[in-house]
């Protein structure tokens, strides 16, 4: 099971709204093949685990570990219980069951009814985990939140300032690590102060993967349509209380490639705002960047998962304050040539997830 926890994880990038799973074949002690779902609408971990297994009559007598309860629909691909019942695997060992409404157990009764011998609940919290970002979407009908920021040794993540250039914190490797960050998140989102005074690409130009969505919140629709964030290179979201521009509106430009708009209310907390408009978006994974005070609200209102804090070994004298996490339970913490990097978990949010439901 550890093993099909390490194959899925492979499916960071790609495998999203799907879940990120692994599958193994065992026969006499031996594994004989092994898979992940690499991407949405491809073949699932179970198939691919067939498919690569040499001597297909082994399968008669084999065990089939799965981190997740194999399908039981039809959705982009036919159930993956059918198939296992076609290939009269006998045994199957379950990491976790599947929340989402059309498997919820049927894959398991499936297999049952087959006559096959089922086993749950192997190494289940590292097999919810591995699949938190699914888990919270469907159960808690929001995005996975991930916040991010980079801070100096004396806890400012800029200098005061009314525009020119940033302080750049991190470092090219941390850098890079940013933007594998970015490549694994659907979405990311930075304020109206931060759009203005950075100038922020917000793209994955420093690692190998899918773009994420750029989302911004511009509640008077100031902002300048000259930004990066307006360039058309990948999709932008602007989050508004006003009316979207209509196409005629030549100083928003309402046709702009891969420009949209969304209303939201500004006169409620904002972090639930946000994440009430991206579920609705069919956004599963967000990464918050900034600035300050957005990252700080998010933090407040508790309507975060986890987060990487970056500290940079400089000191800034006077600034932006970098935001203070609350609930936090640090699961790591590296040093990369003088920077080091702490991830933390919310550990409410966390229990709430790991947390067995049914």
């Amino acid at each position: 099971m550890r093993r099909c926890i390490e194959l899925a994880q492979n499916g960071c990038c790609y495998a999203a709204p799907n879940p990120m799973v692994g599958a193994v074949i065992v026969c006499d002690g031996r594994i004989i093949g092994e898979g992940y779902h690499a991407r949405c609408g491809q073949a699932h971990a179970e198939v691919n685990a067939i498919r690569s297994v040499r001597q297909p009559e082994l399968l008669r007598r084999a065990t089939l570990y799965v981190s997740l309860e194999p399908c039981s629909h039809y959705g982009k691909t036919p159930p993956c219980a059918d198939l296992i019942v076609e290939k009269q695997i006998p045994r199957v060992v379950v990491g976790c069951l599947d929340p989402f409404e059309k498997v919820a157990g049927r894959g398991i009764a499936k297999l049952k009814a087959a006559g096959i011998e089922v086993v749950t609940g192997l190494l289940e919290a590292e097999c919810r985990q591995l699949i938190c970002r699914f888990l919270t979407f469907h159960l808690k009908k929001r995005p996975y939140i991930t916040l991010k920021w980079a801070q100096s040794a004396d806890g400012f993540i800029d200098r005061l300032r009314t525009g020119g250039e940033p302080v750049h914190l991190s470092s090219p490797l941390t850098q890079m690590r940013v933007h594998r960050l970015r490549a694994e998140h659907k979405a990311i989102l930075v304020g109206r102060r931060t759009a203005l005074l950075d100038n922020p690409s917000l793209n994955v130009r420093c690692w190998s993967g899918p773009q994420p969505l750029r989302v911004v919140t511009d509640r008077l629709l100031s902002l300048p349509q000259n930004l990066h964030l307006f360039d058309g290179t990948q999709p932008t979201l602007v989050l508004t209380d006003k009316e979207a521009p209509l196409p005629s509106d030549q100083s928003h430009s309402g046709l702009r490639q891969n420009l949209f708009y969304k209303a939201i209310d500004f006169s409620q907390p904002l972090p639930q705002q946000i994440a009430s408009a991206l579920y609705q978006e069919g956004v599963q994974s967000l990464l918050v960047e900034g600035g300050s005070q957005v990252l700080q609200s998010f933090i407040d209102a508790g309507l975060w998962d986890e987060a990487f804090v970056e500290e940079a070994p400089l000191l800034i004298g006077q600034g932006v304050v970098a935001p203070i996490l609350k609930n936090n339970r640090t699961v790591e913490q590296r040093s990369y040539f003088g920077h080091t990097i702490r991830h933390d978990l919310n550990g409410k949010e966390t229990a709430l997830i790991l947390e067995k439901k049914g």
